[in-house]
């Protein structure tokens, strides 16, 4: 009986799990299950700009897979994911904060504000970075409340 309801237990977990995790992947901007179209998350905050992750050098954190540039940018990453993921799920933080639209966004274009890194859409002569910065502390604030409501 023990190991009946031990087997019950470890189906449920694995299954809350990958529910969960399913849900993660629906809610972020990925290609085909890559963040950031495979820039490397910490290079923002160690070299100070977007560069381009290698497949060999992957790593999947609930779902999501990281690209890195430098073995050691994984090393890093793994050891406290949530720190380099992008907010709002990678989507443009300009237009989750002015609609709560899920936005495409130019991994170049970024900016990390409290340790958080924040990507935005820039194409067409329309760099919604600029437009942040005009009022980021509402569109910050905004953002966060709309970003909440989708992933419930």
């Amino acid at each position: 009986m023990k190991r009946f309801l031990f087997a019950i237990f470890i189906i449920v977990t694995v299954s809350g799990f990958s529910q969960s995790e399913n849900k993660r992947i629906a809610q972020f901007n990925l290609d085909a299950k890559v963040a950031i179209q495979g820039y490397d998350p910490v290079a923002y905050f160690k070299q100070g700009k977007g560069l381009k992750g290698k497949k060999e050098l992957s790593c999947s954190h609930e779902g999501v897979v990281y690209l890195f540039s430098a073995r050691v940018n994984k090393e890093i990453f793994i050891k406290n994911p949530s720190v380099y993921e992008p907010q709002y799920g990678g989507w443009c933080a300009y237009a989750m904060g002015d609609s709560g639209e899920q936005v495409e966004v130019d991994p170049s274009t970024f900016k990390i504000v409290d340790g958080k890194l924040y990507l935005f859409y820039n194409y067409y002569f329309r760099n919604t970075l600029k437009k942040w910065n005009v009022d980021q502390v509402h569109l910050k604030a905004k953002a966060d409340s709309n970003w909440r409501k989708l992933i419930q």
